[in-house]
This record gives C-alpha cells, sequence and structure tokens, in this order.
C-alpha cells in the first residue's frame, strides 16, 4: 500500500480555461516533491475538460480522476 502524499491541492474549477493553464503550471512547478494535485471539474462547458486532459499523463502529481 503505498502512503498518502504530504500535501494534497484541490482546485476546484467550472469553465476555467482561460486560467487554468497557469494554475496547473503553479502547482506543478512547485519543488516540494510529495504532492498531489486533485482537480475537481464541475461540469464545464469550455475547454477544461481537454485542457486537464492535456495535462493527466505529463505529471505524476496531476491524477487522471476520469481514467
Amino acid at each position: 500500500m503505498m502512503a498518502a502524499p504530504l500535501i494534497t491541492v484541490l482546485l476546484p474549477v467550472y469553465n476555467g480555461q482561460a486560467h487554468l493553464a497557469e494554475a496547473l503550471d503553479s502547482v506543478l512547478a512547485q519543488t516540494q516533491r510529495d504532492l498531489e494535485l486533485l482537480v475537481v471539474d464541475d461540469g464545464s462547458t469550455d475547454a477544461t475538460p481537454a485542457l486537464l486532459a492535456q495535462y493527466a499523463p505529463d505529471d505524476p502529481k496531476l491524477e487522471d480522476a476520469a481514467a
């Protein structure tokens, strides 16, 4: 069993495509290695889901909960 990460960042988003990439880049650039990022998309109708899908495979801190 894996231990839970030391830090969990919870990022709720709804139609946030205008600022989402900047927010994700900021959290993922942190030097703390024991960190997970949980993004909760509340039914966005813009390009938010597509943007999240682009980021998910690129960084192990960001887990794709829809997968």
